[in-house]
């Protein structure tokens, strides 16, 4: 199933409070650094295109989906997530975030799937609660499960 890239590797849980929009989005790329799936530039790449476009990445209440078109950095489809709990305003204070999606893409389509399941989750309104409540990376991923 796609969202099996959200694992313990993949998913963590963090504080957040003293976190910049920027910082939220390197942390919750790391994983993907951390095991080959993108490197540096493209989350270089997802930050620019936020200062450019503006908070575009904000695709529900409290829901950031960071992603940057595919480069070269990019190996491979990877997802992951970083939940904070303290709110990390996008931008500005009209858009304030705790679930930090990061989204790898090699080409136009082969993450289309991903998106999809990851749709079908977040479209559901007690799943987005049971995210938000969420304290441990456990809970986070019974979610997805």
């Amino acid at each position: 199933m796609a969202l099996d890239l959200l694992n313990k590797q993949t998913v963590q849980v963090v504080d957040g409070s003293n976190l910049t929009w920027q910082d939220a989005i390197r942390k919750a790329s790391q994983p993907l650094i951390d095991n080959g799936t993108v490197g540096n530039d493209y989350v270089d790449s997802m930050i620019d295109v936020v200062e450019e476009k503006g908070p575009y990445i904000n695709i529900g209440p409290n829901i950031a989906l960071a992603h940057a078109r595919p480069s070269s950095s990019c190996k491979k489809i990877g997802l992951a997530l970083m939940k904070t709990n303290h709110v990390v305003n996008l931008t500005d204070d009209k858009h304030p975030v705790t679930l930090w999606f990061v989204l790898a893409a090699t080409d136009s389509n082969s993450h289309l799937g991903v998106i999809q399941k990851l749709s079908e989750v977040l479209m559901n309104g007690e799943n987005v609660q049971r995210l938000l409540r969420a304290t441990t990376v456990d809970e986070i991923l019974r979610v997805f499960k």
